[in-house]
Parts: structure tokens; sequence; C-alpha cells
């Protein structure tokens, strides 16, 4: 079985929190685009956001897979590009992650009112292949996609 580490090493672990979500049945093109919105942001502004995508209040921009996406209300505003989405399914797995590190870092110790996402991550998971059998004997592939979602907080100020 391989193991798995988070993709930053940091010094002092005493200010920090974080937490991790393995196989979450969402494609990495949403859970990447979520991840990129969400860092830098403090972690109740996040959560906010996360919950009014859920509503479908607030589309998440898409920067790298915009193909033939439509412009949204509000995202030119707030994020300087129009184009998004709104990843309902995915917004709901990343606010799970973002409620577990809240949750270890009040474990900690830590004030969560002042915690900001210093590293979020997205990163390509399993794949379940499968097949769908087609007429003369043909089969066409069926994939289902995972992504696996890194969180680390800090406390600042």
């Amino acid at each position: 079985m391989p193991t798995w580490h988070y993709s930053v090493k940091l010094e002092d672990e005493s200010k920090i929190a974080k937490a991790v979500r393995y196989d979450i049945p969402v494609s990495i093109k949403y859970m990447r685009e979520i991840a990129y919105t969400l860092k830098g942001m403090k972690l109740s502004e996040a959560i906010k956001f996360l919950e009014d995508v859920v509503k479908m209040k607030q589309a998440v921009p898409f920067r790298r897979y915009h193909g033939k996406l439509s412009h949204k209300k509000g995202l030119a505003d707030r994020f300087k590009w129009p184009i998004g989405r709104y990843p309902v399914k995915g917004a709901r797995y990343a606010l799970e992650v973002l409620r577990n590190v809240e949750a270890n870092a009040e474990n900690k110790g830590l004030d969560k009112d002042k915690l900001v996402i210093i590293h979020i991550a997205a990163h390509k998971g399993i794949t379940l292949k499968r097949y769908m059998p087609r007429a003369f004997g043909r089969a066409t592939p069926k994939y289902r996609r995972m992504s696996n979602l890194e969180v680390i907080v800090k406390e600042v100020g």
C-alpha cells in the first residue's frame, strides 16, 4: 500500500491545523478550480463562500477549464474573472474538509476567527475503469474519476 504525505512541509506546526480527504467522487478539474479560489481566504469567509456555491448564489471562477462556459453574475467584480460554474457536489466535499480542519484547529486551541488557508491542493485520485457493452461485441470505457483534497490553515495575527 503506498504512503501519502502533505505536499508542503512546515517548520512550526504549533500554529497550524491540517485536514485531508481521499477519494472524493468529483473530477480533479472541478476540485482544482475550487481549491484555487479558496487559497488565501480566511476560513470563515471560505466556508460562507462554499455555502453560497451549494445554494447556487455564488459561482466559482473557472480559470483553466473554461472552454465554452458562460459569464456569471458577480464574478468579474469579486474575482476579476467573469467565467465560472456552480460545482455543487465538489463544494459540498470541500466544505466538509474545511469543517474538519476547523475542528482540528479548535482541538489544538487555535482561535478560529484568525485562521487563514495558507495551503490547499487538489490531487488526482484513483480512476475506476468500467466498460459498457455496445452493439456488435464492442465495449465503451466508462471512467469514474476521484480526487484528493488537502488543506492547511494557520493562525494569523
